[in-house]
């Protein structure tokens, strides 16, 4: 995995105050203690702890002469050794925000969209990959759409590069699937996503025939080549391209609208082009990239290594190819998926809505309970051994609309009966019982991970949560707002609007920000929004002190491919491969090996 530095991070609290946060990492040893420096206006390094830091990754700084530049950092103490770490600067006169602005450089008639982080550099700290959004139509809606763009941006502002992916994408939240993610492990991590004649790389080089127009009366793309390619994270040049499998149809590039239906079910375009995406460590060691197509009907996953420049298939699971039991996937898949250990063989599955694909590429097993808009992985019921997923299913025919199920073999451990559930959501909100809380927008209260009903009131948010204050219970997330479930009183405290500070949500009612993940400070998750004039990212940041340490929980494989998937289709929130809520155990040390630049 990521060989991270300390992420370092001062906000400007005001009255002379800086809050000051940084990672402790997966390998650092359990007795790690830190001691933390500030140098003003470039004079000397003044050490601000009398005794080494051992029960926290952050820190208050006061008295802090705020008209000049102050740079903190930490440096780790091991075993008598100090190691210091990249220092974080905040400059002269910093107004009092909580957040970090990125300025952006939008093109005209798109708006910042969903985005994802990698150290794209090998510097150790994270950048920006940003899908700047033209106009989209969903796969049922017809006409033209945009050019689907991407950019690069380092957490300092400094632009890295742009991609457009031409006229051949079409732009929707279920074309425009991207992963950002170390391939290779040489410690930059690598851009891949589906392309097509006409797309343009970061270093201004066309891919294919750049004079290609396969778009029809509709606005569909039924015809020509489709592409899958790996772009250099740093350079955003197109490393290598290949065919992207599987094709519209096996023996034409050009298939009728007849062909189309015979293999996807519809003559138009719309199962057709359904996309997802997610990386996965399939063998236990190094990531793959699987790259899938389809979930209301035919069901495709393909499984890729990028390895040494070269890029090799490893595996098709394929629902119609006539392998035996494969045909009972048809129809299974959600607008997300989930990747994670659920069978403890340590190789990873892939959780792909109602049915679940095993790491060699065979089918592990399939509930049979169709299509659903939102899943959860993860130990939501830490009494229980293994992984549960959490799932809702539109317009059941069966009587678990929402469920509660073992990861490792889909049955069910108990379910509700609702009628067409849009979404559902599993996070620990309240500390009284042990595990998460389950509910769907149309449940009839909240549920414990037993499925028993603890309140007959619910949050109003299904989307997404966020781990912000000092406690492990979970905050909600919603669009640009956090807020915090009192459970005394069955009603929500906001904790912060975005819309204070010009910021607004993104898709919707999938109603989610940019991105939300541990990318920077301690073990809490930050929030990346856009302004409302697109000129801006802002990424806000908790200032509230937490009196709890733990390793960053982007060294937890399960959180970490959850942030690697978080942007694609209707997006889901991150969650961890353990218990992490009121009465967790301490976090298992992560079976990991740190690669970097020279390693």
């Amino acid at each position: 995995m990521e060989k991270l530095g300390r992420g370092m991070v001062a906000i400007n609290q005001g009255d002379g105050k800086v809050y000051v946060g940084w990672r402790m990492l997966g390998t650092d040893p359990d007795n790690i203690a830190f001691n933390l420096y500030r140098i003003t206006g470039g004079g000397r390094s003044v050490k601000l702890n009398d005794q080494p830091i051992t029960q926290s990754t952050n820190y208050i700084d006061t008295g802090v002469d705020l008209s000049r530049s102050n740079s903190y950092f930490v440096k780790p103490v091991l075993d008598d050794e100090q190691q210091a770490c990249t220092a974080f600067t905040l400059g002269g006169n910093a107004s009092v925000q909580p957040y970090i602005s990125i300025p952006l450089q939008t093109p005209e008639g798109c708006t910042p969209n969903d985005a994802s982080v990698g150290d794209l550099d090998g510097d150790g700290e994270y950048e920006i990959v940003l899908h700047q959004s033209p106009r989209g139509r969903d796969n049922s809606r017809s006409g033209t759409t945009g050019e689907p763009i991407f950019e690069a941006y380092k957490l300092d502002g400094m632009f890295m590069w742009r991609i457009n992916l031409g006229k051949n994408i079409r732009e929707g939240a279920h074309y425009t699937q991207f992963m950002v993610y170390d391939l290779d492990g040489d410690g930059k991590a690598e851009f891949a996503c589906k392309t097509a004649d006409g797309t343009i790389d970061g270093q201004g080089k066309v891919i294919g025939d750049a004079n290609a127009d396969y778009r029809n009366s509709r606005g569909y793309i039924l015809e020509g080549p489709e592409f899958l390619t790996i772009f250099d994270g740093q350079t955003g040049a197109a490393l290598v391209t290949t065919d992207y499998i599987p094709p519209r149809h096996s023996e034409t590039l050009n298939p009728t609208p007849q062909q189309i239906k015979d293999v996807w079910g519809d003559d138009y375009g719309n199962r057709v082009d359904r996309f997802l995406a997610c990386i996965a460590y399939l063998d236990g060691e190094r990531p793959s990239l699987v790259m899938c197509r389809g979930y209301y009907t035919r069901t495709v996953l393909a499984a890729w290594n990028f390895r040494d420049g070269q890029l090799t298939q490893v595996w098709t699971f394929d629902s119609d190819d006539g392998t035996p039991g494969n045909r009972d996937y048809r129809g299974q898949g959600n607008h997300n998926l989930s990747v994670g250990d659920v069978d403890g063989d340590g190789k990873d599955e892939i959780v792909y809505g109602a049915c679940a694909i095993d790491h060699d590429g065979t089918g592990l097993y399939t509930t049979g309970m169709g299509h659903g808009d939102a899943m959860h992985l993860s130990d939501i019921d830490p009494d229980r051994p293994g992984l549960e997923v959490w799932a809702i299913h539109e317009r059941p025919s069966h009587p678990y609309g929402a469920n509660l199920r073992d990861a490792a073999t889909g049955k069910v451990i108990w379910s509700q009966q609702l009628k067409d559930p849009g979404r559902g959501v599993s996070l620990d909100i309240d500390p009284r019982h042990r595990g998460y809380e389950c509910w769907a927008n149309n449940s009839d209260g909240l549920y414990n991970c037993k499925g028993e009903k603890i309140s007959d009131s619910k949050p109003r948010s299904c989307n997404m949560g966020i781990w912000w204050d000092g406690d492990v219970v979970r905050e909600i997330l919603d669009g640009a707002r956090i807020d915090k479930w009192d459970y005394i009183n069955d009603t929500t405290e906001r904790l912060l609007s975005g819309e204070d500070y010009d910021c607004v949500r993104n898709n919707g009612t999938k109603s989610n920000p940019c991105l939300h993940a541990d990318i920077m400070g301690d073990w809490r998750e930050e929030v990346i929004l856009r302004t409302s004039d697109n000129t801006e990212l802002r990424i806000f940041t908790t200032t509230i002190p937490a009196n709890r340490r733990f390793y960053t929980l982007m060294h937890d494989p399960v959180y970490r491919l959850s942030v690697a998937w978080q942007n694609v289709a209707y997006n889901q929130p991150t969650q961890p491969g353990f218990y992490f809520g009121e009465g967790m155990a301490p976090p298992p040390r992560p079976e990991i090996v740190l690669v970097g630049v020279g390693d």
